[in-house]
């Protein structure tokens, strides 16, 4: 059944079955979360045929073509099922408080190529207008790797988050250069490590604190540096990660 777009960049409504009410704590409130997914297809007709089909139980609220056509699939008062097994900040259901956007892009297996022109300025037009009618923090806009570290890449370090912040869209400070120095990676262990994941967990990241540098350590590291310090991205938490992770927390405008 169709239903009237939520926002005036809406192209065209072509609803997904693939949806429900919004339910526990996320349940009769509006979403205060925005998460950017990458479709990871070889073509965007494709990703918009395996949002709507129903045996693949996947949606999400929005879809963006590489020429800036926006699609809407799920209403934002109902809950799409885009970002699966994720939490931030505590939260677990995520689908339950947030809005989703695909955004029509190859990926990784794709060999990850800049995004269109089109493209952004049509995600930072929705984006704002979505914002504009949302309680959603900057720093609650996220990447779909930001809530799933552990699985997810997306949208990947070629998604210009810096022009996003400029538009107002997102939290963002620009990256502490890359020097040589100390830095933590996997296998080791003791209180400075303790310490860089009650910072990531302080943030928002999903992270026990456990002093040890683990696989989830690693993937929480990536899944930072992919969003917040896209010019290296090896799992390894150098100054330049660890200052920049400091500073947002210094400068989060909520």
């Amino acid at each position: 059944m169709s239903f009237p777009p939520d926002s005036p960049c809406v192209d065209a409504v072509l609803p997904s079955p693939n949806r429900g009410p919004r339910i526990g704590p996320g349940a009769g409130r509006q979403p205060d979360l925005l998460i950017l997914h990458y479709t990871g297809m070889a073509t965007a007709e494709g990703a918009l045929a395996r949002l709507r089909d129903p045996s693949a139980e996947v949606s999400a609220h929005y879809f963006v073509f590489e020429d800036g056509r926006i699609v809407q699939m799920v209403a934002e008062a109902e809950r799409a099922w885009h970002a699966g097994a994720a939490a931030w900040a505590g939260l677990r259901d995520i689908n339950s408080r947030s809005i989703g956007i695909e955004i029509a892009h190859p990926g990784h297996q794709g060999g990850l190529p800049p995004y269109p022109e089109a493209q952004i300025a049509a995600v930072i037009a929705l984006c704002r207008d979505i914002l504009a009618r949302n309680p959603v923090p900057a720093s609650r806009v996220l990447a779909h790797s930001d809530v799933a570290p552990d699985r997810k890449e997306d949208p990947g370090e070629t998604f210009p988050w810096a022009r996003l912040a400029a538009a107002g869209i997102g939290h963002w400070v620009t990256p502490a250069p890359i020097r040589d120095g100390r830095f933590f990676a996997q296998g080791d262990a003791g209180e400075p490590v303790e310490a860089l994941q009650a910072m990531f967990a302080l943030y928002g990241y999903d992270l026990a604190v456990t002093g040890r540098f683990d696989a989830a350590t690693q993937a929480v590291v990536t899944a930072f540096q992919r969003h917040f310090r896209p010019l290296r991205v090896d799992g390894v938490a150098d100054a330049s990660t660890i200052t920049t992770l400091r500073d947002l927390i210094a400068r989060r405008p909520d």
